[in-house]
């Protein structure tokens, strides 16, 4: 999204777990899209963790090294 084409409007723990995961180009060449994103074997794992959360749920992620 942003600079690079239409964005999308996410819950804060969705876009921090996105960005702990991906890098900027990685997003911009490979995952533009939700669906693209959900493809993806950790972000699918994720968002069946947190559907299960409270709306209100908010947690910290750590980018991999």
């Amino acid at each position: 999204g942003g600079k690079h084409g239409p964005i999308a409007i996410l819950h804060t723990i969705c876009h921090s777990k996105i960005h702990s995961v991906f890098t900027e180009g990685e997003l911009a060449r490979n995952y533009s899209t939700i669906e693209e994103l959900l493809e993806h074997e950790e972000i699918t794992k994720f968002v069946a963790w947190v559907r299960k959360r409270p709306d209100d749920y908010a947690s910290k992620n750590r980018r991999k090294k």
